[in-house]
């Protein structure tokens, strides 16, 4: 699992949340690496390459905008995310295709 990085001074001021922003002050400790002060990302921290780009679940995500996309799908590998355009009808019909074939669908329930 990734390291969650943390803002500097998140914990100080509520406004800035905990989203990473990389510290660019000329004194600041946490840019410096000095010892106590909050790990920065680095290429260290990066995810195994078997894993990398895979949805937290395992599976490949694809985008499936019709019905040919979905049968395209490998049911061991991959998982469907339905387009945002596509209408609650032909969804409905997609969703009952995938579970006929057993593909994971990411976004059935939006």
């Amino acid at each position: 699992m990734q390291k969650k990085f943390k803002r500097q001074e998140y914990a100080r001021y509520k406004k800035l949340g905990i989203k990473w922003r990389r510290p660019r002050g000329k004194t600041s400790k946490m840019r410096r690496y000095e010892a106590g002060k909050p790990a920065m990302p680095s290429i260290g921290y990066g995810s195994p390459k078997a894993t990398r780009g895979l949805h937290p679940s395992g599976y490949k995500d694809v985008l499936i905008y019709n019905m040919k996309d979905l049968e395209n799908l490998d049911a061991t590998t991959e998982a469907g995310r339905i387009s945002a355009s596509i209408g609650k009808k032909k969804k409905a019909e997609l969703l009952d295709k995938a579970n006929e074939l057993g593909i994971k669908i990411l976004n059935k329930n939006i």
